[in-house]
Formats: structure tokens, C-alpha cells, sequence
């Protein structure tokens, strides 16, 4: 069994409950949950870099295998329960958690997500950008993603961390993310079948996650959508204490 990079924050799990995994976005690694977790002293925390970014080692396959993996990291430090909260390709790799391994989850988070595949535009686009980013682009390839990432009018600091951090992507993580992400599949009857607490959040200004990919997830949940006031697809990063009073209130119902 493959085994991710993880680190882990707050009390120990004994004190607070099951710990709260957290799942990054594409093209980034843990680090995006920084400022959010800092919000949430009072919550054991988990962090995970997927596979090919941040100190994780590359992964063959797709989000299955990356699932599995999270899977067996988490067993191999003593999880055996967890409250799993993913942001856009952490929210896919969620859904894939929950249908391959639904005894795992205390709680499911869905951020700036969606359970639908890919229209066939959109999936070529990535298996585009896959072979770009192993050529001469690079990392430069997911450079103009920033203007999607993030809402209309972020605070400097913000768009000049997320910058910083798209120019360190990993091509052959970029490449194997976007052809997983085009072959992932549709998994919306998954969420009909669980019976959790559950958090459905969005950026309110997410130009990539739409609010019915959102009220549909929500729906299948049985709860609401929580939309956090100008914030885009990134919301962990531009509106992380926001982000951390929803990820609490999901970890407190699941204790």
C-alpha cells in the first residue's frame, strides 16, 4: 500500500475526536490549508499531499489509487476514523473515498467541488494540459489558472502566494492530476448512499464549481449549501477563518 505525506496539527485524536483530513486542491499541496488550520487550534488536523506534490512520491493510476493511498496512510499512523474534507480535486478524491472505502468517513466535506464528470471540452483540456506540462511548458502551464483560482478582487498578498505556489507544481504531478481528474467518475448516487454529517461549501465568486454542482451534492447529502461571501474556487486560502468555523461545525457534529 502506497503511503502520502501527512502531517498533523492540534490536540491528539484521543482529546479531540476524530481527526479532520484535509485534501488540497490542483495544482497546490498542503500547504493551502495553513492559515485555515491555524483558525482551528481546537481540532486535530490532518493534512495530506497528493500524490506527485508537496513531499509525496508519484502515484500510478488515478483517483482510486490516490483514495486508497489516503486509505492506508491514514491506517499506517492509526486512523481508523476520520472526518474527510477535500477543496476541488481533494473534494474528487473524497467522492472516491467515500465509494471505495464509505466505513472510514465520521464526516465528508465537499469544497469548490463537484460529483459529475468532466464534459468532453473540459477533459480534453486537461489531457492537454497533461502533455504540456511534461514538455516545454512545464509548470508555466498551469500559471494562467490563477485568474480561475481565485475571486474577483483577492488581496495581493493572496494572489501573489498562490502565484508562487503554481510556479512550483511539479510537471509530472500536474500531468498525472489533470489525467486523473478527466477519467474520474461520476458519483453523486455515492453521496445518496452515506449517512453522515456533511459539509457542501463554495466560493461564492468560484468561476470552476458551480452553485447547482453545489445545491446537487448538497441534495444528495441532505443539507444546505454554505456560501462564503467573496471568496473564488480557492476559499480555504482567501477566506480561511470563514472556511474553519464550517470545518469545525462538521467536526464538532461528527465527534
Amino acid at each position: 500500500m502506497h503511503k502520502l505525506a501527512w502531517r498533523r496539527y492540534g490536540p491528539g485524536s484521543d482529546g479531540g475526536g476524530p481527526p479532520l483530513v484535509l485534501l488540497h486542491a490542483f495544482p497546490l499541496d498542503s500547504r493551502m490549508w495553513t492559515d485555515t488550520i491555524a483558525a482551528l487550534p481546537q481540532v486535530p488536523v490532518l493534512t495530506i499531499d497528493a500524490p506527485g506534490f508537496g513531499d509525496s512520491p508519484d502515484l500510478g493510476g488515478g483517483l482510486e489509487e490516490y483514495a486508497d493511498a489516503v486509505a492506508g496512510t491514514l491506517g499506517a499512523v492509526g486512523v481508523r476514523r476520520a472526518v474527510v474534507a477535500g477543496l476541488s480535486m481533494g473534494g474528487y478524491t473524497t467522492l472516491a473515498l467515500a465509494e471505495r472505502q464509505p466505513g472510514l468517513l465520521a464526516g465528508i466535506g465537499l469544497l469548490d467541488t463537484k460529483a459529475r464528470v468532466d464534459p468532453p471540452q473540459a477533459r480534453a483540456a486537461r489531457l492537454q494540459m497533461a502533455e504540456a506540462a511534461l514538455g516545454e511548458q512545464g509548470a508555466q502551464v498551469v500559471a494562467p489558472m490563477i485568474d480561475t483560482l481565485l475571486g474577483q478582487t483577492p488581496p495581493e498578498e493572496v494572489r501573489t502566494e498562490v502565484s508562487g505556489w503554481l510556479t512550483q507544481a511539479p510537471p509530472s504531478g500536474i500531468a498525472w492530476a489533470q489525467r486523473a481528474m478527466a477519467a474520474r467518475e461520476d458519483r453523486l448516487a455515492t453521496l445518496r448512499q452515506l449517512d453522515v454529517p456533511a459539509l457542501v461549501l463554495r466560493g461564492a465568486q468560484d468561476a470552476t464549481a458551480s452553485l447547482a454542482d453545489h445545491e446537487e451534492m448538497a441534495a444528495a447529502l441532505g443539507t444546505d449549501v454554505v456560501e462564503v461571501d467573496g471568496a473564488g474556487h480557492l476559499s480555504a486560502v482567501e477566506a480561511p477563518d470563514q472556511v474553519a468555523t464550517a470545518l469545525a461545525d462538521l467536526h464538532a457534529r461528527a465527534r
